[in-house]
């Protein structure tokens, strides 16, 4: 009942709560109790008193409940009324030991964080490229990124829809040690403007170019006539052949992966979409939820997700 309390809690509210759950248990109690009969025998006859309740020939007694389950309600009862004595649970009535969940979290983390901030300031000390091959290491890397990564990259960090498959060695912003911390550590933001405003024509032109970039099938003509459009709006970004510009995050449209296909799209439709809508993806800091001893052991995690390919 330790989720009722809440100390913001009007005076009318609390005292509401308080009345409610109250009344409530001594309301159950005195029903029982005043319906508790011990005298209920045969009479010189043998016959029973029952409720007048029948069924297919078969009556219904008015026994009274056995003694042993009168006495553990009574304890079941005394139980509750301790237990709203020493935890919230009455309104804005604390609790005498003043527990509270935030309370109790707050002593598990310190606990923890006494207990592990050594091991992995140790961890800290080691160059990502050697503690990527530390096996003890990597599980507890793991349990981390299982608890805080999987849920976008996915468990087995294959990535998906809009997010980055972590395994390959096809990187938005570098996968070596040093750029695999500043994304964990600062995040990342990365914007594809719309380009709706080139038209219909030179959007369609544009799809077949970046289609030839990857060489899958294409029309011809309308990729050389998207060649220039290209030139002028996107090698900026991409660079004129294609290859990408990591410190843009700007990806490789030459190697057939798409980060924005969806589950059975085209590439070109994908292309389509990208070039009208435009595109935005954010990667959190993650320093701030992990902790900072924690990023460098993340970090090698990710380095050693290639050393298993």
């Amino acid at each position: 009942m330790n989720y009722l309390w809440n100390d913001s809690l009007s005076g009318f509210w609390s005292a509401w709560v308080i009345v409610i759950t109250l009344g409530s248990i001594g309301f159950a109690f005195w029903l029982l109790y005043a319906n508790r009969r011990t005298d209920k025998t045969p009479d010189a006859e043998g016959n029973v008193e029952t409720t007048g309740h029948a069924a297919d020939g078969i009556e219904e007694y008015d026994n009274p409940l056995p003694r042993w389950w009168f006495q553990l309600y009574v304890a079941t009862v005394v139980f509750a009324l301790g237990y709203l004595l020493l935890y919230p649970g009455l309104g804005n009535f604390a609790g005498v030991l003043g527990w509270t969940q935030e309370g109790q979290w707050e002593e598990e983390v310190a606990e923890a964080e006494e207990r592990f901030t050594p091991i992995f300031a140790q961890y800290e000390e080691i160059p990502i490229p050697d503690l990527a091959e530390d096996e003890e290491a990597m599980r507890v890397a793991e349990r981390i990124y299982l608890n805080n990564c999987a849920v976008c990259h996915g468990s087995n960090a294959r990535g998906g829809y809009g997010f980055p498959n972590l395994t390959d060695d096809n990187w938005l912003y570098g996968g070596e040690p040093e750029a695999l911390l500043t994304t964990l550590h600062q995040g990342r933001n990365g914007l594809m403007p719309s380009w709706q405003q080139l038209g219909a024509n030179n959007i369609e032109n544009l799809t077949q170019h970046v289609l030839a970039l990857s060489d899958l099938e294409h029309e011809e003509e309308r990729a050389d006539q998207g060649a220039a459009v290209y030139a002028s709006v996107c090698a900026a970004c991409h660079m004129p052949d294609g290859t990408g510009n990591q410190a843009l995050g700007a990806p490789n449209l030459t190697n057939d992966i798409w980060l924005y296909q969806a589950p059975g799209q085209s590439v070109a439709d994908s292309i389509r979409q990208t070039l009208r809508n435009g595109r935005n993806g954010h990667m959190p800091a993650q320093a701030s939820y992990i902790g900072e001893e924690r990023v460098h052991l993340v970090a090698a995690y990710v380095y050693s997700l290639r050393l298993e390919e």
